[in-house]
C-alpha cells in the first residue's frame, strides 16, 4: 500500500485521521477540523467547487461511508465527520440533498473516513466508453405490440371485456393463454371504450416455459413505440444501451459509475465489505439499484422518451455484481468452492429489484457460467461465438475482473482472472479514469527518452502546433488505463526500464527524465509546474500494480492454453471498454496478452454490452445462450497449481519463461539490466536472455 500523503502546509502528524477518496484512491492525514474540500484540493483529488467552499453552489458533494474496510486498513465511525450543519440543512430544505450526501465545504474531518466523490461533483467527469457496436441482429424480441378489434359486450353473450380481449388476441393472432396483471384491468375498460373496442397492446411473450402477458394499452393504434435496455452491469462502471424494440435501433448509450465503487474498488473487497459490516450486502444492493435508476432516468431524458415505455430488460454482469444486484449475499463467492446461488438464467419482474421503470416490465439476467465467470462472459460467448470458430480464439475481456474464453467449435474453456482496477488507472500515482484531459496515448523517442503524447479531448500530439490551444479548457489532469500501459511499454522499448519493472537512473538511461523517487526512480512524463497543473511520472510502484495486473491477465489466458495443451493461439480478442482502446503492440510488448500476428489482435469493444443487446432483441439466441453456456467448461484459477508459476513468471516484462518470437521480428527490446548498477543498453535481436521452452 502506498504511503499517506502528509500535508505539508497543515503539519500534519502520523497519528492525524486518515481521509480517504474514493474512486480515486488517493490518501492523507489531515488535522481535526480540516474540511474535505480543503483535504480534497491538498491531495489533488478531483472535487468541484463554484462558490470558493462558501456553501452556496453545493458542487462539492460527497458521500462519506461507514464500517470496517480492510482494503484501506481503516474503520469508519459513525462521528468520523462533524455534525451536521445549517448550511447543509439549508440547502437541503431548498433544493434538496440526497441521504447520506454532505457538502465538502461544511463537513470537517474528525476521524478516519472514506469519501466517496460522485460524478456529479467531479470536475471531470468520466467518459464511460462503452459503446453500442454495430452488429447486425435479428429481430425477435421479448416483447411486442398487436393491434387488435375487440368484440363489444352482449348482454346475451355474458363475459368481461377481459377476456373478449384474450380472445381477440388469440383469435387474430395466435396468441394462446395471455394472462394479465391488476395495473391493465384497471386501464382496460376506458382505454377500450375510448378507442371504440380498438386497441394496441403490448405482450410479453414469455421465454422459457412462461406465459405470454400484458403489459400495456392504449387506445386504438398506437404508432409509437416501446424501448428495452440492455445493460452492463459492471465493477467499475454501468453501461447501458435503450434500444427500440420494433426496430432494434439503438436511441441512446449512456453510463455511469458504479457507486458501490466507494465500498471497495475490486470484487473480493466489497465481498469482504459485506463478511465485515452487518448489512453492508443490503447497503451495495441499494447503491447499485439507486444507481441504475439514476442512469435509468438520464437515458431516457437524452432520447426524450418516457420511461415508462421502457419494458423490457437484459442485465449481464459478473457473480458477484449479479449477487448483489440481486439482494443475495456473496459470502459463498468469498470462499473455496465459490458457490453460486444460481447459475441459471433468471427471468424476473423489474419491480422485484427496485428498478424504476414500466411498472409490469420484464427483466432477463444471462446465465452464469461459473463461480466467478459470471454473466459477462455468457454475453461475450454470445457475442464473440468461440464454439463457432474454426481457428482458436482468445477473448479477453478486459475489466478489473477479467473474464476469459479460450476455443473453437472443439471445445470452449472459461475462467477468470482477478486484475484489479490499475488498468483503470486508479493505484497509478497520476492515474485517472478516461476524462478529458488524461493523457491515453504515449510515444517515446527510442534515442532521445524524449516523450510525446495525446489527451482525451484533444485530436493533436503534445509536440504539434496548437495542442496547447486544443486543450486550453481542460488542461492535462493525469493519465489512464491506455496511457499507462502505453507509456510502460513505450519505457520498455526505449531502454529505460528493465524486464523486471526497474526503472534506470538518469545515469544509467543517459536521460534527466528519469529522477530519484525515494529509493527508486520515476520518469517525468509532464511538467505542468509552470502551468499551475499537475507534475505526471511513472513511478516504479506504478510499474508494479501494472504487472501485477498484467501478470494475472496473462496467467489466465496461459492456463487456458495449458488445458488445450497449446502454446500459441491463432487470434485474439480484445473485449470490454477499455479492451477497445488497448494497442495490441503494447499489450504484447508488457506481455499482457500471448504472442500472436498483430493482425491477429483486435478489438470486439463492449462485447458483454453487445450480448446483452442481441438478448434483448432475440429471444432464440437467450435460449442458444443458456445451451452454449451449459457446454463451456469452467477452469477456477484459485486452485490450479500452475496458475501461480505463470504469474511469477508473467510478471517480467513481457515474461521470464515463454518466448514472445513473433513480438521479437516486430520490436527490438534493449537488453538492460538496473538491478546491477549498470545498463547495457544493447539488443540481442530483440530478446532477452531467459529459459525457453523446447
Amino acid at each position: 500500500m502506498a504511503n499517506d500523503h502528509v500535508t505539508d502546509p497543515t503539519q500534519a502528524t502520523d497519528t492525524d485521521p486518515l481521509v480517504v477518496f474514493t474512486p480515486s484512491g488517493k490518501r492523507g492525514r489531515f488535522p481535526l477540523g480540516t474540511p474535505v474540500l480543503t483535504a480534497a484540493r491538498q491531495l489533488g483529488v478531483d472535487l468541484d467547487s463554484v462558490c470558493g467552499g462558501r456553501g452556496i453552489c453545493s458542487k462539492c458533494q460527497i458521500t462519506p461511508s461507514y464500517g470496517e474496510f480492510s482494503k484501506h486498513g481503516v474503520t469508519v465511525a459513525d462521528d468520523a465527520l462533524s455534525e451536521w450543519n445549517r448550511v447543509e440543512q439549508r440547502y437541503k430544505d431548498k433544493r434538496g440533498l440526497i441521504d447520506g450526501r454532505r457538502l465538502g465545504c461544511q463537513a470537517t474531518v474528525q476521524g478516519d473516513v472514506v469519501i466517496d466523490v460522485p460524478p456529479e461533483s467531479q470536475v471531470h467527469r468520466q467518459v464511460v466508453r462503452k459503446r453500442a457496436e454495430v452488429r447486425d441482429i435479428t429481430m425477435n424480441p421479448s416483447t411486442r405490440l398487436f393491434y387488435v378489434e375487440v368484440e363489444e359486450p352482449d348482454m346475451h353473450k355474458p363475459s368481461g371485456d377481459m377476456e373478449r380481449l384474450i380472445e381477440a388476441l388469440e383469435t387474430q393472432w395466435g396468441l394462446k393463454d395471455v394472462q394479465t396483471d391488476l395495473h391493465i384491468l384497471q386501464c382496460l375498460q376506458p382505454a377500450l371504450r375510448k378507442g371504440q373496442w380498438k386497441v394496441t397492446v403490448a405482450v410479453h411473450l414469455g421465454h422459457t416455459g412462461q406465459s405470454a402477458k400484458i403489459m400495456h394499452i392504449w387506445p386504438g393504434y398506437y404508432e409509437g413505440s416501446v424501448y428495452g435496455l440492455a445493460v452492463d452491469l459492471g465493477s467499475t462502471t454501468i453501461a447501458a444501451h435503450l434500444c427500440d424494440l420494433k426496430t432494434g435501433e439503438v436511441i441512446a448509450s449512456s453510463g455511469i459509475m458504479n457507486p458501490q465503487i466507494r465500498f471497495g474498488e475490486d470484487l473480493m473487497s466489497r465481498v469482504s465489505y459485506a463478511m465485515m459490516n452487518k448489512g453492508g450486502d443490503q447497503e451495495m444492493t441499494n447503491a447499485v439499484r439507486e444507481g441504475m435508476n439514476a442512469l435509468f432516468t438520464q437515458i431516457a431524458a437524452e432520447a426524450e422518451i418516457d420511461k415508462a415505455l421502457i419494458v423490457d430488460a437484459v442485465f449481464v454482469c459478473n457473480p458477484v455484481m449479479h449477487h448483489l444486484f440481486l439482494g443475495i449475499d456473496p459470502f459463498e463467492l468469498g470462499q473455496a468452492p465459490f458457490a453460486l446461488a444460481t447459475s441459471d438464467s433468471l427471468a424476473l419482474r423489474a419491480v422485484e429489484l427496485d428498478l424504476n421503470i414500466h411498472p409490469a416490465a420484464r427483466v432477463y439476467l444471462l446465465p452464469c457460467i461459473a463461480g466467478h465467470v459470471g454473466a459477462d462472459a455468457a454475453a461475450v460467448a454470445l457475442s464473440e461465438a468461440p464454439d463457432k470458430s474454426d481457428d482458436l480464439v482468445l477473448v479477453v475481456d478486459v475489466g478489473t475482473n477479467a473474464e476469459i474464453l479460450l476455443g473453437n467449435k472443439e471445445k470452449v474453456l472459461a475462467c477468470s482472472s482477478p486484475t484489479g482496477p490499475a488498468f483503470e488507472g486508479a493505484q497509478i500515482s497520476s492515474g485517472q479514469r478516461a476524462a478529458p484531459g488524461a493523457i491515453e496515448r504515449v510515444e517515446i523517442n527510442p534515442e532521445t527518452k524524449e516523450p510525446r503524447f495525446r489527451v482525451i479531448g484533444s485530436d493533436l500530439w503534445s509536440d504539434e502546433d496548437g495542442f496547447g490551444q486544443s486543450i486550453a479548457t481542460t488542461g492535462i489532469t493525469g493519465i489512464c488505463g491506455s496511457g499507462i500501459i502505453e507509456a510502460i511499454a513505450e519505457m520498455r522499448l526505449a531502454g529505460v526500464l528493465d524486464a523486471s519493472g526497474l526503472i534506470g537512473s538518469a545515469e544509467q538511461t543517459g536521460t534527466k527524465r528519469c529522477i530519484e523517487d525515494g529509493r527508486t526512480n520515476a520518469y517525468l512524463l509532464w511538467d505542468g509546474s509552470a502551468e499551475g497543473g499537475p507534475t505526471i511520472t511513472v513511478t516504479n510502484p506504478d510499474i508494479r500494480a501494472i504487472q501485477m495486473a498484467k501478470a494475472a491477465l496473462y496467467s489466465g489466458a496461459r492456463l487456458l492454453m495449458d488445458k488445450f495443451d497449446v502454446d500459441r493461439v491463432d487470434r485474439v480478442v480484445l473485449a470490454g471498454a477499455f479492451g477497445a482502446h488497448i494497442s495490441a503492440k503494447h499489450a504484447m510488448v508488457l506481455g499482457m496478452i500471448p504472442d500472436c500476428e498483430l493482425d491477429a489482435v483486435t478489438s470486439a469493444g463492449n462485447a458483454a454490452g453487445t450480448g446483452a443487446r442481441i438478448a434483448l432483441l432475440n429471444t432464440e439466441a437467450r435460449v442458444e445462450i443458456e445451451d452454449t453456456v451449459r457446454n463451456i467448461e469452467k477452469i477456477e484459477t484459485a486452485v490450479e497449481p500452475r496458475f501461480q508459476e505463470h504469474f511469477v513468471n508473467a510478471s517480467a516484462i513481457p515474461n521470464s519463461s515463454d518466448p514472445f518470437p513473433i513480438l521479437g521480428h516486430v520490436v527490438t527490446l534493449p537488453n538492460v539490466n538496473f538491478n546491477t548498477g549498470g545498463g547495457d543498453a544493447s539488443a540481442e535481436g530483440g530478446r532477452r536472455r531467459r529459459r525457453r521452452r523446447d
